[in-house]
């Protein structure tokens, strides 16, 4: 899976105002944006992103995601603009 394609796949089930991803096909690190995660907790947060995934996880298709999450407000604090 390309960078592109995984990003693709992760805005289409989640408002994303921002999203890095750097990886080399089946291990990923992201850095995620969203509205939706206001009032979650990390690990929510976590769910809903692999809920976008469906079962890309299970077949190994995306080996591991390493992420960050962030609101909008979160994200603007470490200085980042969306």
């Amino acid at each position: 899976m390309t960078a592109e394609e995984l990003r693709q796949r992760i805005a289409a089930g989640l408002a994303c105002t921002h999203i890095t991803l750097t990886g080399d096909g089946r291990h990923w690190y992201a850095s995620i944006v969203s509205p939706e995660f206001e009032g979650l907790r990390a690990i929510a947060r976590h769910q809903r992103v692999y809920a976008t995934l469906g079962t890309s996880m299970q077949t190994d298709e995306v080996h591991a995601l390493s992420m960050k999450t962030y609101t909008p407000a979160e994200w603007a604090v470490q200085g980042q603009q969306p």
